[in-house]
């Protein structure tokens, strides 16, 4: 789909966010001490996957030495084997690992992104950095016509989700929908969204978040998908 490679490399070419761009480029020239062989990313992050996937996943933003390294999202960190890993046991990935763009990974009818394109320091966004970067998300939902399921790995992709369902011109639910672990709602515009914990080392070393649980969320997908 040629207008969804267009819109991948406006991203990669972004560079709207002065903080963030300060910040990736910066940690792509110190690199971490295991990666000083790497040739870092240091850009935004597109999106990747199947231009006619009917699952959506969306995570907060790209990992410093994850995505800003790799050039492919959730790619290069622990957050990014725990997503391959259930993509690939439900059948939306050909194999459970991502560790380069040159590694030989295929997505099948699935979509993945981040509401912020670029690696933020502390992992957290501003809200200017995050209302800059909707457009992209915005864009992505006009392109890929045929999502029915979007996964939100997190409370921040959940909410920042439905604001760009709202600024799509989709009237939201009162009352306001609320984010848990494996909440599913069917919305009035035929998009099924499911909410899960995102699969940050914060939430699997704790066991906040486990594998059984994370499995679940892909499980209700495949099955909403199954249904349309």
């Amino acid at each position: 789909m040629r207008s969804l490679t267009v819109l991948q490399r406006r991203v990669a070419d972004c560079r709207q966010c002065p903080r963030l761009v300060t910040y990736r480029e910066r940690i792509a020239k110190e690199k971490r001490r295991q990666y000083q062989d790497w040739t870092y990313w240091g850009r935004p992050v597109p999106g990747f996957g199947d231009p006619t996937a009917r699952l959506f996943v969306v995570g907060l933003a790209p990992a410093a030495h994850g995505g800003n390294r790799t050039g492919r999202i959730f790619t290069g960190d622990r957050s990014g084997d725990w997503l391959y890993e259930a993509l690939h046991a439900f059948g939306f990935a050909n194999q459970p690992t991502s560790t380069h763009k040159d590694d030989g990974l295929r997505i099948k009818d699935c979509y993945i992104a981040a509401v912020v394109r670029c690696a933020p320091p502390g992992n957290k966004p501003l809200p200017k950095e995050f209302e800059t970067c909707r457009p992209y998300l915005m864009e992505e939902f006009r392109l890929l016509t045929r999502v029915k399921v979007v996964v939100a790995l997190g409370k921040i992709a959940f909410d920042h989700y439905l604001k760009a369902c709202k600024e799509l011109g989709h009237e939201l639910p009162k009352p306001a929908l609320r984010f848990g672990h494996g909440v599913l709602y069917r919305l009035p515009w035929g998009v099924t969204l499911i909410g899960s914990y995102h699969p940050s080392q914060q939430n699997t070393f704790t066991g906040k978040l486990t594998r059984p649980m994370f499995h679940s969320v892909f499980r209700k997908a495949r099955k909403a998908i199954g249904r349309t």
